[in-house]
Formats: structure tokens, sequence, C-alpha cells
């Protein structure tokens, strides 16, 4: 089915397919039978592809990563195509345009996407009106929370507070982005001291809102092994309960595209096929420097099986979709679900 709507989609431009995809299935959605056929059709899991991670039990190990419903406008819908989770956001505190269009672009030679959205969304109280009344119990949903544009770093823990607050009683864990590097500045508060400052903060403020849910952060490709040391030092110090590596990388490197090309798309973070091997090597260095003691969400560069299986047996309890999924469709969720079932036997 997705062969034959892929071109009418790769017609368009990236950012436009995106809302017209997204909004078709959701209307389509609303026709009786609809949800019903479509989970038919995709929803494979079993008892058996059922996991456990930082308490939460997810129904299999595949998920939609941040950035593909960033208002929480559609995850029930996506829901039907077997995501054991789905991670809406990037949410912030206020409503933000985002950086001025265009801003995704397809590199289709090199299967990947350049996108600098810089985290447009229409709040975090609009995203709660839309989990409020959440009805599906067999999906997981995580919060991928971060700061406004406007706000400078030093206050960069009031905007994380203020999503937490805001979205506590609509998700099953929260993950604080400080790895985009299409909002000026964010990647800084990924340095030792800022980074533990605001999720010491941030787990006072879990502890207080009643039972605690799972705190993630999420982490850039780029980092050099000492950065990641301190990163692997920074989760037990603040007992968080996992880490998603890895976000989108600046690195332009090694691409098929060509370098005049690319330089006419402007600036913004690679995601897909060129961010495979980085990821897994990410992953599996923190695997082995936390000791596998801290649960790792794999998200980068994930275009087939094969890539969801490099992911786990480099570290990886989780695995995120999103550039695969716009390249292969929600027909990629079934082959990773039934590969890392094949693995168990």
């Amino acid at each position: 089915m997705y062969a034959l709507i892929k071109p009418i989609l790769f017609s368009m431009s990236p950012e436009a397919a995106h809302y017209v995809s997204f909004n078709t299935y959701r209307d389509l959605c609303r026709i009786p039978g609809v949800n019903e056929l479509s989970q038919a059709i995709y929803d494979i899991s079993t008892p058996n592809d059922a996991v456990e991670v930082f308490g939460l039990k997810f129904k299999n190990r595949i998920g939609l990563a941040a950035g593909f419903d960033k208002d929480a406008v559609i995850y029930e819908e996506f829901g039907n195509f077997g995501f054991g989770h789905i991670e809406v956001g990037t949410i912030t505190p206020k409503a933000q345009p985002g950086n001025d269009p265009p801003r995704l672009f397809r590199l289709v030679e090199d299967k990947a996407l350049l996108n600098r959205m810089g985290f447009n969304n229409q709040g975090a109280h609009a995203a709660m009106d839309q989990l409020k009344d959440r009805k599906r119990i067999d999906l997981i949903i995580g919060g991928n929370i971060g700061k406004n544009k406007l706000t400078p770093n030093e206050k960069a823990l009031d905007d994380y507070a203020y999503c937490m607050k805001e979205l506590y009683d609509g998700v099953d864990y929260f993950v604080v982005n400080v790895s985009s590097p299409n909002t000026p500045g964010l990647r800084e508060l990924q340095e030792k001291g800022p980074l533990t400052e605001i999720l010491l903060e941030l787990q006072k403020l879990n502890q207080s809102l009643g039972k605690p849910k799972p705190l993630l952060v999420k982490i850039a490709p780029d980092l050099e092994a000492g950065q990641l040391a301190d990163i692997a030092e920074i989760a037990f110090n603040t007992q968080l309960s996992g880490i998603i590596a890895t976000n989108t990388t600046i690195e332009r490197n090694n691409l098929l595209l060509k370098k005049k090309q690319l330089e006419r798309l402007g600036p913004g973070g690679i995601s897909g096929k060129p961010l495979t091997k980085k990821s897994t090597e990410v992953i599996h260095f923190l695997s082995k420097e936390t000791g596998g003691k801290i649960p790792i969400i794999a998200s980068g560069g994930v275009m087939s099986a094969k890539d969801a299986i490099e992911k786990i047996d480099a570290g990886a309890s989780l695995v995120q979709l999103y550039t695969g999924f716009i390249y292969r469709g929600p027909g990629l969720v079934k082959e990773c679900i039934r590969a890392i079932r094949g693995q168990k036997k």
C-alpha cells in the first residue's frame, strides 16, 4: 500500500507531504472500521513481544520517535501501525512557529532527511488538551520536552519544569531534549554542569508531583568519548531512567549528495541512513560505560530490521523509527517486530 502512495508524497515538499499524509490518515480513521482494518494489517504484536523497561510494560520494542507527532494530535491513530510506544513533541511551554520554511529536505540518494524545524509546536497546554482523553491502554506515550527559542539557557530549567508539570498526567515518561541542533545554544545544555543541575531539579519536581515518571535525556550523536562518559556519569548521579541515543547529526561527511547542493540547503540536523553507524557506536559506548544498567532507546538511522537488531545487539532496550518510517512506511514496524521476535528463538 505505502509503495503506491510514496511517489505521490515524494512529489510534494517534505513538510507538505508530512501534513497531507498526517491529516488524511487522521480523517480516514474517523470512518467506521478504518482503525480496526489498520490494526488487523499492521498490529502483529503478541504477548511474547512485550518487554518491561524502566518500570513500564511495552507491547513490543518498536516506537515512533519525537518530531512526528509534535502536538500529540494523532498518536492514537499511529498506534494502529503496531508501535509499542509513541513519543510526542518536542513540546515547549509556549507555542512557537519554529524556523522559517523551507526547513525540511529529503536527501533521497542518502536515504536521509535534513531538518531545521526549530521545535515548532502549539505549546504544552495545547498538547495536554490532546493527551487528557487518551483511550488506548496498550500504547506507551512519552513526552519529549524542550525550551522555547527565546528562553536563555540560564532559564532553561524553568521551561522544562513547566512542561513537566503541565504534561504530568498525560504521558508515561519524559525526555529532556538538550540535543537538537536547531535551537540556538541548546546543545550547550549537554555540558556536565548545566545538564546535572537541570536533571537533579527535574527529579525533585518529579518526586513532588505524585508517582515519579521515568525521566530520560536525549543526546546528540556528535559528542566526543569524554562527553559521552560524562553523560553516563550524569545518568547515574541524577538517577535517570534512560538515555535516548541519538538526535540528528550536524556532521556532513560521506554523503552522496554533492557538497554544493548540500550547502544550498543550509544548516540543520541530518537523520536517516548516514546516522545509522554513528548512532549505533554511541549506543555501544554508553552500554559499556554504564555496564548495561541504564536502559538505552535507540533513535537514529533505523532503516531496516537489520538496523533494529544491530541497535539491540549494541545495548538498546527499545528502538525508535522516524526517517525509516518516512522512506519505508508502516510495513517497517512489522518487519522490525518480526525480526526481533525471530532473534528470541
